[in-house]
């Protein structure tokens, strides 16, 4: 099954949901109308039944050169007010804005497994800091490329990337600037394995969404948000919000398939 985007080519089938960055001419760099859509799609497989696990990746040559370039500079122009405090309010705004729908790819229930190849920076390095999954090729590239842009990245790489990486290479890298490889990213731990080609990298990402399409969808989301809300409080806290989980969810048809499943030697279904 395939569902209708302009910027995306979203493929489902057996509760896997492919979502295919589809700019390739622009690199899969993302101006507006593109930004807007991300959300629309991640939202949609939120709340589809039919998806349970979701691959990221970039059509063409490259994942995703970010924020396109053009977009970017039209921003300060969006307003037509003539107080400033008024076009401050404006870049505000977009800001939040974009910062929400990365957001979206968070707060979406279902497990998103971003794949990588060749460029993935600025913007598209943004993005998969968002995914709760990352694998790329060896000849991926990543950098937070905003600080050669005279910015200070403002949509999440600075944010969540230090909850993954040594404190120590973070700040070298948003800095810099300075570019890195595939092999460095699986060493550094911002990937969780990088591969020699494409070809072999969407055949592990799609064997791992079989697996995970295949669990309980309740469990996978409930893993998906106790895990993040432990980054965000405290070990206590976070214990607490898991009973509280686990005392409404507990008894769940999931749970009992998986028993019988279990005593019948069988695969559950759900």
């Amino acid at each position: 099954m395939e569902c209708c985007y302009k910027y995306f080519n979203v493929e489902l089938s057996d509760y896997i949901a492919e979502v295919i960055f589809n700019r390739p001419d622009k690199a899969n760099s993302l101006h507006v109308p593109a930004w807007e859509e991300l959300k629309v799609v991640f939202d949609d497989l939120s709340n589809n039944d039919k998806a349970r696990a979701i691959i990221l990746r970039g059509e063409g040559k490259h994942f995703c050169a970010g924020m396109d370039l053009q977009a970017l500079m039209s921003v300060p122009a969006g307003s037509d007010s003539n107080c400033e405090a008024r076009k401050r309010l404006h870049i505000r705004k977009f800001i939040i804005k974009i910062q929400e729908i990365i957001t979206s790819i968070e707060d979406c229930r279902k497990p998103v497994i971003a794949a990588v190849h060749k460029a993935c920076v600025g913007g598209g390095l943004n993005i998969i800091t968002a995914c709760d999954m990352r694998y790329c090729t060896d000849d991926a590239f990543f950098s937070i490329k905003e600080t050669d842009l005279g910015l200070v990245a403002d949509i999440g790489v600075l944010q969540r990337m230090p909850d993954m990486i040594n404190p120590g290479i973070m700040t070298e890298l948003a800095f810099t600037g300075r570019q890195f490889n595939g092999p460095e990213a699986k060493e550094i731990g911002l990937v969780t394995e990088s591969f020699d080609t494409q070809e072999s990298m969407l055949n592990h990402v799609r064997d791992l969404a079989k697996t995970i399409s295949e669990k309980s969808p309740l469990v996978m989301q409930g893993i998906k948000e106790m895990l993040l809300y432990k980054r965000d409080h405290s070990t206590q806290d976070a214990m607490q919000y898991m009973a509280s989980w686990n005392a409404a969810m507990l008894m769940s048809k999931d749970l009992y398939e998986s028993f019988e499943a279990y005593m019948a030697k069988r695969k559950p279904v759900y």
